[in-house]
């Protein structure tokens, strides 16, 4: 008999401490393991943390085996690890129903239970009696499933099972806007079933997805069918979101040890190294003690001061928590893997050591890691006064099977038993290593033979769709519907992933389905979607965004290939050239740099042998030779059966392309809407008065501006005007149609049938002989108010088109004639979903940032403070917005712009915490009417007809301050008068872009006029200057081609009467107005004014308190407690007032430097502001100001000069205000100080 080698030994014994530790408890039918001998559930999460170690030793033996007998020890260990994660499998299939209502509902209600029996696989406690919602229990499991799939085991027997893998792949994929109770079960610290976004349920979903793509489950003996698949944008945005988060973990933890398991083994979620160390030296600076790692601060579980009794804390109670926090050695095994991992064997030899000293012995001198150290009671005091000093005991399970095993693991490591590629075969462990250069392929395709000889012309040589061929040329939505056919199970009643919108990285590859190779052009040129697509410059700002991301985000092999469409709306007004902006976009593109991008551009063929290609297994013939014969097809929700596919009837040679047809043809509108002519409609029963007054008073501002023969540039006959609906900016939840609306509807001369209601028959006949498309919008307004969006109109035919066909139709048409506002309030009415809005919502949340929509106050304004789903954020938008469709749309729009801006500038950002998007958008119509020194109700109307990009660009300037320029135009649209708005940046200092670059614009524009059949047009344009308020206006009149522009001394003369007076008055009240509206504060404001509140009892603004108790609850550095102090400024309607309070408050964080251990009690810090108003208004009387100059705001009795004095100076705000705090707090001054002046 041959002895055994040393390495034998070894392994013999760490086989025997597993079997001591963990292999004991495993139940013998369902292979799972309890929690320990007092708590027999069955944790998915501890499960399968505890059966790694196994798995390791299983691997160990297989490598180190000296005889027969240890090849079969590893086959039993191996066995040992499928019987488990089968097991878990069994438990999470008995859910399937959950599965399925989760991937549309994100909801407590409807997630997969954490826990389970042991012996029956069956759930232990209801769905609202534990906080089951866990992201990261789930990932674990699917990523160790990946690695050990792909080690070698068989744990995946079926393609039901294949396809329920693949549906909780859907599962976990909206991982990154999902707000989960953790991985310590019990979401917000508090304890009180208040679920968030964690940084580690994030980064493990974005691990697990990473680790199953494109993975066969069947391992080596499997083919396409068993094969899962993952949308490549859906990792990139938990990628996004992580990079966020990190360091911190949550909102309402600053710093949690469970990012460990994310930065390092076994998720390896996060791309930066720089980011990982800086996480890293995070939890080990502030969380490591003496005995391991505590969770996170003033984490109560298991301590002295908790009381077990109960299952949630008071708010003020966490501070009870701080110092005696329980340390976990379970966190030190973690390190010890991380330091093999990254070769540091300085770090594995310290942590080794560290739990071997925390190692305790149990029965047969068999050494377990303890669950966790706790202070003991008795000594609870000592250890505030002197943290990290008293000696712990341990509590808790014993052992520990997590940690154990972990421990475990990291030992056979250690030892050499084990390479780290023999744990991570799908090789995680290189995430942080620099991936190459992308080079993005560009393919520019026309979509006619007409506008191919246009950009042939400009010298741009293209394909068009049909020269492609057999390349197959799609619209994105088409490829998702195709993707929701993936993962359908009919036994299991699973119906796949759910219709989302496809993201850039699921368009830039090729996808072979059956035999032909398809192409799919970007998500955001899809007009169908929404009506961003409409706008030119917003579709190459987003193709330069799309580019800058593909090469940082491309992972696949492979270069990414996008297909750009150039169709008939990317044409200017005449039809007969490229839009400028799209031609200079293409003109970079050919040069071969775009957006950071380096582009190879060419024809699709030359990209064949070089692109990513996919091919899509799932839509391969069934059994029964056709792509559905596997399909879940309900009796009523079958896409196929909606839309009336009979499957039966089609023929298997070409299925795919019918079905792609068919897809095509249900996803655009088709054509029944009247063409609109030049009399009749409801036009008829309004007055031309409302025309002729538009275009007296334009004749009249003309004047003024010594514009001469104004009549030669007004048109001689009366145009319709667009003038807006009476309801265009309601709702039919906002009408009582039995009684003020029939007075309504009477004024308006609606047409009535004999019982004395509105004639809908009449009124779908008035949409043949309507003048305007506005006028056809006021129509189908009616209809959508009085019969619905699905109402038949028997239009041309019975039953007809319904309400909401004949909508579509029109917004088609009016997106061909760019009339905005018109655009979004069809948009509103069809709720036309924008792209990635939960998306955009889940950005600006990562970025600690929360939302409001609506204008305040509360309940008006609503607080996004975790991501939610779509529907319900639109619902909530909806409700904020009070019903009103266009201001809806509008937020929408505005939450999209500021997701973008965060990504690519976070900077614009600073300091401020909160984003309340009702007063940005009130502030952007402020500025409008600053600007062009109109009235609210114009501003209004201007900023609703901006263009995307135009609105995008004001936006940018509200949050930047940076000076902008509003051009002004009037044009004939529908044979109506059109006022046009757009946004423009200022040039050089003292000089504008119109003056700059008039010669330029003026040769262009001359070039274009002699094309156009209406060339009157009046232009003015006003520049808005945030460093010092000034204004230039521009006027110029063109007819046929010929253009006037005034001289310099015009300039300077209106420069002389408005700049001298002007320029600097009311420039700091403006600042202080937006500064307020954008929540801005100052750098550290919060964490200055928690120590504040350490040395008073509380802070009193307009009688809400903020108290100090706060402190007890809440560390400095926590989003929770900003939302407090914010939640007690917001009560101020004044941005401008709250701006004040905001540098009141600042003034007396100065004293937090100060040894005053005291200063008072509630303070109330407008009394602090009033002090400070009454001196300026004392000096600056005694100065000989007059009462004008010193008038009062009657809403809070401030100085308007106060408001409009600059931060510093001798009259300087903060002058006032340290002088008012030296009075308020003066009986707690230290007696040495400063007399004031």
């Amino acid at each position: 008999m041959r002895s055994r080698s040393n390495s034998g030994v070894r392994l013999d014994g760490y086989g025997r401490l597993v079997q001591q530790t963990i292999l004991r408890h495993q139940d013998a039918v369902t292979g799972l393991l309890p929690a320990s001998a007092d708590h027999q559930d069955a944790w998915v999460r501890d499960n399968v943390y505890s059966i790694l170690a196994v798995w390791g030793l299983g691997l160990a033996y297989r490598k180190n085996a000296d005889r027969d007998e240890d090849k079969a020890k590893a086959y039993e260990l191996e066995q040992s690890v499928v019987k488990l994660m089968r097991g878990l499998l069994q438990c999470m299939m008995r859910q399937v129903d959950k599965v399925e209502a989760f991937k549309y509902s994100q909801s407590t209600r409807d997630c997969l239970h954490a826990k389970y029996n042991t012996h029956t696989c069956a759930t232990v406690v209801g769905d609202q009696e534990w906080g089951h919602l866990q992201m990261d229990a789930t990932s674990l499991y699917l990523l160790m499933l990946a690695q050990m799939t792909a080690s070698g085991l068989h744990i995946i027997h079926s393609l039901d099972e294949v396809n329920f893998i693949q549906n909780l792949v859907f599962y976990i994929e909206a991982a990154y806007k999902t707000a989960d109770f953790g991985i310590w079960e019990r979401g917000d610290k508090t304890n009180q079933g208040i679920t968030e976004l964690n940084a580690s349920s994030v980064g493990m979903a974005k691990a697990a997805l990473e680790a199953l793509d494109e993975l066969d489950l069947f391992g080596a003996k499997g083919g396409p069918q068993s094969v899962i698949r993952v949308l490549s944008d859906e990792v990139q945005h938990c990628q996004s979101i992580l990079h966020s988060m990190l360091p911190r973990a949550s909102t309402s933890k600053e710093v949690d040890a469970s990012v460990l398991s994310v930065i390092s083994y076994p998720a390896f979620a996060v791309e930066d190294s720089e980011l990982v160390e800086i996480t890293k030296q995070e939890v080990i600076t502030k969380l490591q003690g003496r005995y391991g790692c505590c969770r996170f601060l003033r984490d109560g579980y298991r301590t002295p001061k908790e009381d077990p009794k109960r299952l949630y804390y008071e708010p003020a109670e966490l501070k009870l928590f701080e110092n005696i926090e329980c340390e976990w050695p379970l966190f030190w095994a973690y390190l010890m893997i991380d330091g093999i991992f990254s070769g540091n064997m300085e770090q594995v030899q310290e942590y080794r050591e560290a739990l071997e000293g925390v190692l305790v012995k149990g029965k047969n001198g068999v050494r377990l890691l303890p669950e966790l150290y706790s202070v003991p009671p008795d000594k609870v005091d000592e250890e505030y006064r002197n943290p990290h000093t008293v000696d712990r005991i341990p509590m808790g399970k014993l052992p520990h099977m997590w940690g154990q095993s972990l421990y475990i693991l990291g030992c056979l490591m250690a030892e050499g038993f084990l390479a780290p590629g023999e744990i991570d075969p799908l090789n995680r462990r290189f995430t942080t290593v620099p991936k190459p250069d992308v080079v993005v392929q560009v393919c520019i395709l026309a979509e006619t033979e007409g506008i191919k000889a246009i950009l042939q012309k400009e010298g741009v040589d293209v394909e068009t769709v049909a020269d492609v061929y057999p390349i197959r040329v799609q619209p994105a939505r088409i490829l998702s519907h195709i993707y929701a056919r993936l993962g359908r199970n009919k036994q299991m009643c699973l119906t796949g992933r759910p219709y989302r919108h496809m993201g850039v990285l699921g368009t830039s590859k090729l996808y072979k389905i059956r035999k032909s190779i398809f192409t799919f052009t970007p998500q955001f040129i899809d007009q169908q979607q929404f009506y961003l697509a409409l706008d030119n410059k917003m579709i190459v700002e987003m193709l330069r965004t799309d580019l800058s991301y593909l090469c940082r985000r491309w992972r696949m092999t492979g270069r990414p290939t996008i297909t750009f469409l150039i169709s008939h709306t990317m044409l200017d007004e005449t039809s007969s050239s490229v839009h400028p902006t799209v031609l200079a976009m293409l003109q970079k593109l050919q040069d071969g740099y775009f957006g950071g991008a380096r582009i190879q551009t060419g024809k699709l063929s030359e990209f064949l042998t070089t692109s990513c290609r996919t091919h899509l297994s799932f839509m391969d013939p069934g059994p029964e030779g056709t792509v559905f014969a596997k399909s879940y097809r309900p009796s009523s929700d079958s896409f196929e059966k909606l839309h009336g596919l009979q499957v039966a009837e089609v023929d298997t040679y070409d299925e795919v392309a019918q079905y792609l047809d068919h897809l095509l043809q249900h996803t655009t509108p088709q054509s029944n809407l009247p063409p609109t002519t030049q009399r009749g409609g409801l036009s008829r029963f309004r007055a031309a008065v409302h025309t002729t007054r538009d275009l007296m008073s334009l004749a009249s501002k003309a004047k003024d501006l010594h514009v001469q023969n104004v009549g030669m540039y007004v048109p001689s006959r009366i145009f319709q005007a667009s003038q807006q609906s009476v309801k265009l900016l309601s709702s039919p939840h906002q009408h009582d149609l039995d009684g003020k609306s029939h007075a309504l509807y009477a004024e308006m001369n609606l047409p009535h049938d004999e019982d004395g209601n509105v004639d809908c028959k009449a009124l779908v006949d008035q949409l043949h002989i309507c003048p305007t498309l506005q006028e056809q919008a006021d129509i189908l307004y009616m209809l959508h108010i009085l019969k619905g969006l699905e109402w038949h109109t028997g239009l041309d035919s019975e039953p007809g088109p319904t309400v909401k066909e004949l909508l579509t139709e029109l917004y088609v048409r009016v997106g061909e004639t760019r009339q905005w506002a018109l655009i979004r309030y069809i948009s509103g009415i069809l709720k036309k979903k924008v792209e990635a809005l939960d998306e955009a919502c889940t950005d600006l949340l990562s970025h600690q940032k929360h939302l409001t929509v609506g204008l305040p106050p509360e309940p008006r304004e609503k607080t996004i403070s975790t991501p939610i789903p779509y529907e319900e954020l639109v619902r909530l938008i909806d409700e904020a917005s009070e019903k009103n469709l266009s201001v809806s749309i509008l937020t929408q729009e505005i939450m999209v712009y500021l997701a973008m801006y965060i990504r690519t500038q976070p900077a614009l950002f600073a300091e401020m915490f909160r984003i309340r998007i009702g007063l940005i958008i009130q502030v952007m119509a402020t500025e409008l009417a600053h600007s062009l020194r109109c009235s609210a109700g114009r501003a209004t109307e201007n900023l609703m007809n901006l263009s995307p990009s135009d609105m995008k660009s004001l936006l940018y300037h509200i949050l930047s301050g940076k000076e902008f320029v509003v051009e002004r135009s009037v044009r004939s649209v529908d044979s109506s008068l059109t006022t046009a708005v757009s946004i423009c940046d200022m040039g050089a200092v003292g000089t504008t872009r119109p003056e700059r670059s008039g010669l330029v614009r003026l040769k262009s524009e001359i070039k274009q006029n002699h094309k156009l059949l209406s060339s009157s047009r009046l232009r003015s344009c006003g520049i808005f200057n945030f460093a010092g308020i000034f204004v230039v206006l521009v006027l110029s009149a063109q007819s046929a081609g010929h253009r006037e522009l005034l001289h310099k001394e015009s300039f300077s003369s209106m420069l002389e009467d408005q700049g001298s007076k002007d320029s600097r008055q009311g420039q700091w009240q403006r600042r202080r107005r937006l500064d307020g509206a954008l929540n801005r504060v100052p750098v550290g404001f919060y964490q200055k004014v928690w120590k504040v509140l350490q040395k008073c009892h509380g802070l009193s603004v307009e009688g809400f308190v903020l108290p100090s108790s706060t402190t007890r609850e809440m560390t400095p550095g926590e989003m929770k407690f900003a939302v407090h102090v914010e939640s007690v400024l917001n009560r101020v309607p004044q941005p401008e007032y709250r701006q004040l309070l905001v540098e009141a408050i600042l003034v007396l964080t100065m004293l937090v430097d100060m040894e005053v251990h005291t200063i008072g009690g509630i303070i109330a810090v407008e009394k602090i502001l009033h002090i400070a108003n009454d001196l300026f208004y004392e000096e600056q009387k005694a100065l000989g100001a007059d009462e004008d100059m010193l008038e009062r705001d009657p809403s809070t009795g401030i100085c308007s000069l106060l408001y409009d004095s600059a931060p510093s100076g001798r009259f300087g705000t903060m002058t006032y205000l340290s002088k008012s705090v030296a009075l308020y707090v003066y009986d707690f001054l230290p007696t040495d100080g400063c007399s004031m002046q």
